[in-house]
């Protein structure tokens, strides 16, 4: 195992600028189109609300939301021939997740997510509100990713609210500005040009869904996330581990938003899951 970990370390280590090109951004421009295509129709579905309503297992795992587990899966868009889409010289990261938050309702989540303050989140290093109106906000978040190497941005995002009767209700997040900062609180911090860093944080969408249910609510997040791709020589090595942080990442956010609505717990300007 030794051996592996160090491996993965001087390939982390190494990392040179990555360039986000023309034909990766179409491609995401296209997967995110496609992908909120899908959660339209889910949305005005008289089958079910949550995403999870339409997967395979979908009692199964409305029960073990429902008795306290926080369920986190991956997931992909596939195109209109049923074939999986493809973004080049780039990885997608798409993982949904949903938790239970007992004691609480639609109304009073979204009232307080709407006033800008949240749990504390480690990966969120400072946040303000930039802009406000009716069911929008404009925000800035100092994000820090720590795995092989410590990454931090200035990201900005715009988060809209929308209402689906009364105990339901929706909330996306898009990213309008992720900068690498290169030597992060020194003097000399500086921000990278956009698509020319590392690569590890290229573009990041939430698309949040709350459905009020007896005792609770049940919150949804499906993240998507675009970053450089890994070389093949140590992909096998490596993609596992990716996988496994945006695993945690996700059950870490759900378990945090939980904590927020039945604990005392500090709070931040937002930082609500960019």
């Amino acid at each position: 195992m030794k051996p592996v970990i160090v491996m993965l370390c001087l390939c982390a280590a190494g990392v040179d600028a990555a360039q986000l090109y023309p034909e990766t951004a179409v491609a995401w421009s296209a997967y995110v189109s496609a992908t909120e295509s899908r959660i339209g129709r889910e949305l005005e579905s008289s089958r079910g609300f949550l995403a999870l309503d339409f997967v395979r297992d979908a009692a199964a795992d409305r029960r073990q939301v429902l008795g306290g587990d926080v369920v986190v899966e991956k997931m992909e868009t596939i195109d209109a021939q049923g074939r999986k889409m493809a973004v080049p010289s780039a990885l997608v990261h798409h993982w949904r997740g949903e938790v239970f938050i007992p004691g609480t309702t639609v109304a009073r989540i979204v009232s307080q997510l709407q006033t800008g303050t949240s749990p504390r989140q480690e990966d969120v290093l400072q946040s303000r509100v930039l802009e406000r109106g009716p069911d929008r906000m404009k925000v800035y978040l100092k994000l820090q990713r720590k795995k092989f190497v410590t990454v931090v941005y200035n990201t900005e995002h715009v988060v809209t609210f929308a209402r689906h009767g009364g105990t339901r209700a929706t909330s996306t997040s898009t990213a309008t500005k992720i900068a690498e900062l290169a030597n992060p609180d020194t003097p000399e911090e500086r921000e990278l040009p956009a698509g020319d860093d590392r690569g590890f944080l290229w573009r990041l969408n939430a698309y949040w869904r709350y459905e009020e249910v007896a005792g609770g609510v049940i919150a949804e997040c499906e993240s998507i996330s675009l970053s450089r791709d890994v070389p093949a020589l140590v992909r096998y090595l490596v993609n596992p581990l990716i996988e496994s942080t945006a695993r945690e990442s996700m059950a870490r956010t759900l378990r945090t938003l939980r904590a927020r609505f039945t604990n005392a717990e500090p709070l931040q300007r937002f930082s609500h899951r960019y």
